[in-house]
């Protein structure tokens, strides 16, 4: 891994593509970050998102490692994806519509379909320069978080 500094599974994060990159990322935190942010709070849901940024940072760099392919990840959609599992979960009955094809669907399925897609997409390699498994590492940073704080809310009020 030559050039890599540890501030990169940090700093990644901050950088896009273009400007299309970065309004999806946005577009995306928009919709599905406000409930998100309203349900745990300020604090938590910069937690979330950060431990959502490192796992995939973690994650996508233990691939391309084992790959043997080195190439730089960019992008907030590691988070993006960690902040839509935590949608997913906290309201796993609200509608989500997709926008083509227009499929209404529950959040929990529409979360868990696009998750698997992106494992395969990563697994089958598809869609080259696209960082699937920084958004499946993203996704699994936040459960974890998720499951760590239900699980210290449950400990708590016995």
């Amino acid at each position: 891994m030559v050039g890599f500094r540890p501030w990169q599974l940090v700093t990644y994060a901050f950088l896009h593509a273009n400007l299309g990159h970065l309004f999806l990322n946005m577009l995306a935190l928009h919709i599905f970050g406000s409930d998100v942010e309203r349900a745990l709070g300020a604090r938590r849901y910069l937690e979330l998102y950060g431990a959502a940024v490192l796992s995939a940072a973690a994650v996508q760099l233990l691939v391309v490692s084992a790959a043997g392919t080195a190439y730089p990840t960019i992008g907030a959609s590691g988070g993006v994806f960690g902040v839509l599992l935590a949608f997913g979960m906290l309201y796993p009955r609200r509608i989500v519509t997709l926008l083509f094809p227009p499929i209404p669907m529950p959040a929990w399925l529409f979360v868990t379909l696009y998750g698997i897609v992106e494992l395969a997409s990563g697994v089958v390699g598809t869609e080259a320069g696209i960082a699937h498994f920084a958004h499946v590492g993203g996704m699994a940073g936040a459960y974890v978080v998720l499951r760590r704080w239900r699980r210290r809310t449950i400990d708590e009020t016995w």
